[in-house]
């Protein structure tokens, strides 16, 4: 069972909007073989609608984002997104890297800022051990320029994958000297 969760920015989403969005992402629950979650965001921005979805399933983020001029279509556009997304990676994940890469679990446990300089969000989760590739296509689903994890193929050494400027992608790797 899919669980939802609506945020509304700039704007009042409708009772019917939400059932909407709920019936049309519910769709993409057959992916996943636990309970997953839906983060959907409802916004308008100079006239433009914008729906944001993201999905959690066992530590895995997907993340579409689409603006029309229509919240109908950025929810039934972003459906779309997001299900190419995940066919295309699960697809990938579990032929080239390993069959149990959706089976995995991370907890994220925000904390509250102490420090005297601006930290405005604060993570905590566990590093599972993973692959390079499995560490860069966690990377690009969630859109960010970095991701940390345990490389599995040196002894679960602590490592970062980022986005090089070049288009390419770097490796840091801890040396545990």
């Amino acid at each position: 069972m899919m669980k939802f969760t609506f945020t509304e920015k700039r704007m009042d989403a409708t009772p019917a909007m939400k059932e909407y969005a709920e019936k049309k992402i519910s769709k993409i629950e057959k992916y996943f073989k636990s309970d997953s979650e839906a983060f959907v965001t409802f916004s308008t921005e100079r006239g433009r609608y914008i729906a944001e979805v993201t999905i959690k399933n066992n530590g895995m983020y997907y993340r579409v984002k689409e603006v029309t001029s229509d919240m109908c279509a950025s929810i039934d556009s972003a459906v779309a997104a997001i299900e190419r997304q995940i066919r295309k990676h699960k697809t990938k994940l579990e032929k080239r890297i390993r069959t149990d890469a959706f089976e995995r679990e991370i907890q994220i446990i925000p904390d509250e800022p102490e420090d005297e300089f601006r930290i405005v969000r604060n993570k905590r989760f566990s590093i599972d051990p993973m692959s390079v590739e499995e560490a860069i296509l966690q990377m690009n689903l969630l859109g960010h320029s970095f991701y940390a994890f345990k490389h599995a193929g040196e002894d679960d050494a602590f490592a970062v994958v980022y986005t090089r400027k070049d288009g390419g992608y770097g490796l840091i790797l801890d040396s545990k000297d």
